[in-house]
């Protein structure tokens, strides 16, 4: 099995490279039940990162980092949801194409939610941005609900996206083509 090593934020990782086609891998990095990575990235990030009052997140692998960068900062974070849940009146909703998933996906936001984020400091987070995707559709929800977006950060930056001064990251993540 084919293994890329990275140090973020102090903590040594070994990635397992994954195939997305014939032509193209891409080391996976997940943060699900890695609490170590996840409290380092996040205070590493922080110092980064600009003045917020809230934390906005695509569900769901950026969900440990906003809640411990919220945890952390802030206090406050919400999930952009991909399915509507019986809680939820007059959600907001985006369409989203991410590299790790083969199909359209919708990102939805509950009314208190974005009540809640009108006028705010709103920094977006996640573990990687790669094409740019995920990272818009939460912009667009963010503007939707009247939030001021001051930053997006994430732990990894995927290819041409550690290119982009538009981002907060740790790390570079390269591509590898087969």
């Amino acid at each position: 099995m084919d293994t890329y090593k990275i140090n973020i934020a102090g903590c040594d990782r070994e990635l397992m490279l994954c195939p997305v086609n014939d032509k193209l891998d891409i080391a996976a990095f997940i943060m699900f039940g890695d609490v170590e990575i996840t409290k380092a990235a996040a205070k590493e990030l922080l110092k980064k990162c600009p003045k917020h009052d809230i934390i906005i997140t695509a569900e769901a692998k950026g969900i440990p980092l906003a809640y411990e960068m919220a945890r952390e900062g802030c206090q406050h974070y919400v999930v952009a949801r991909k399915a509507t849940k019986l809680y939820m009146k007059k959600p907001i909703e985006v369409q989203v194409r991410s590299i790790t998933t083969a199909r359209m996906q919708n990102l939805y936001l509950d009314q208190n939610e974005a009540y809640y984020m009108n006028g705010k400091r709103v920094l977006i987070v996640d573990d990687v941005i790669s094409t740019g995707e995920s990272l818009h559709a939460v912009e667009e929800l963010v503007h939707a609900a009247g939030g001021n977006i001051v930053g997006k950060a994430a732990v990894l930056a995927e290819g041409d996206a550690s290119k982009r001064n538009d981002i907060i990251f740790l790390e570079p993540l390269p591509l590898f083509f087969k």
